[in-house]
């Protein structure tokens, strides 16, 4: 059920937003806005029915507007796009075209450019059916936006099933040849925000990742994750060997065990103190583990700093830089065709 729906006026937009929170029968609640088709919040219950935050972000629009999170951007669990993830150098080539991005990312293009999807105020109507509430946001991408050829439509459906999971499905077609790679970047902590991610357990269903160069840009090749810092193949702590990984943490491209359009599991993750536990699914080919390196202890909410390791982002998605990488799964989408992805994020308290 829709529990609460409210508007809230945004001086840095000079215009409202919408802010509607879902509630399902285990009382799971998840908070949309449509500026950027952010998770504000998700709150679910630990094995002694506690009710607490599971997600990073903030409980008013105002806050993703702030200078220092605009300038800093961790993208607390807004919607990627056009293109999640880097593309080397801000270009790519298309149907004999060479396409200028616009980079916010060093030397490259990073998850949609400066102005992405993350920024965008969405259209947004509610939904409810007998065994699923939602929302769902449609949004038009110009043609030459962020320098990405195509005047493309979106649909994006949040829902909050009565099985306790959150399914995001994604829609899209487009009046020209264009590329695109639409994910969620929510960070999860299941600790109730009284810790870092670092002793939760994980399990990664994907037996190779693609390593990177010095720009976290994909080599091309494909390497098995067997007995490397990046093998969660049975559970471990995440910070069991984070800090033989290259790099501040994990920030890399896994390769989804199973076929790419199916509904495969990615990630298992539990915290042992409250029992929660969290599963990932996605329809995409890969998918991004990032273990919040870069946060620094800016930012906060309810009084607690959001420092170093203090969540975990599963962000389906086509591979890193594929417009530049043939032997990567395609992101081109055609006119005629439609671009479809569907994630789960799946709560629920561990046999533990």
């Amino acid at each position: 059920m829709i529990i609460n729906e409210k508007t809230q006026f945004v001086s840095a937009l000079n215009q409202e937003v919408k802010i509607i929170t879902l509630q399902n029968r285990k009382h799971t609640q998840v908070t949309i806005t449509n500026y950027g088709g952010i998770i504000m919040s998700i709150k679910t219950p630990d094995r002694r029915g506690n009710f607490a935050e599971i997600a990073l972000g903030f409980d008013d629009v105002d806050s993703y507007l702030e200078k220092k999170y605009t300038e800093d951007c961790p993208y607390f669990g807004a919607t990627i796009g056009r293109y999640a993830n880097r593309i080397a150098n801000g270009k790519f080539e298309l149907d004999g075209k060479t396409y200028k991005l616009n980079c916010n990312n060093g030397p490259n293009s990073l998850h949609g450019g400066p102005t992405g999807f993350h920024q965008k105020l969405w259209e947004i109507e509610t939904f409810k059916e007998p065994k699923r509430t939602g929302v769902v946001l449609k949004l038009t991408s110009d043609d030459m936006e962020e320098g990405f050829p195509g005047k493309v439509d979106i649909k994006m459906t949040y829902t909050l099933t009565f099985d306790n999971e959150l399914v995001i499905d994604y829609e899209a077609t487009t009046d020209k040849t264009t590329v695109i790679n639409l994910t969620n970047h929510s960070y999860f902590n299941l600790s109730s925000m009284q810790n870092n991610v670092l002793d939760h357990l994980m399990v990664l269903y994907a037996d190779r990742f693609t390593p990177k160069n010095e720009n976290d840009i994909p080599t091309g090749e494909i390497i098995a994750v067997h007995d490397s810092p990046l093998d969660f193949l049975l559970p471990r702590k995440i910070g069991e060997r984070i800090a033989d990984v290259d790099g501040r943490g994990y920030d890399h491209n896994f390769i989804i065990n199973g076929h790419e359009g199916d509904l495969n599991i990615g990630a298992r993750l539990v915290d042992e103190s409250t029992g929660r536990s969290l599963e990932f699914y996605t329809t995409e080919p890969g998918f991004q583990v990032y273990s919040g390196n870069y946060l620094d202890g800016s930012f906060e909410r309810d009084g607690q700093q959001y420092t170093e390791n203090y969540g975990i982002c599963f962000e389906a998605q086509k591979f890193p830089d594929s417009p530049n990488q043939e032997q990567f799964p395609s992101a081109v989408l055609k006119p005629g065709d439609t671009y479809r992805q569907t994630t789960v994020y799946k709560f629920g308290i561990a046999d533990i």
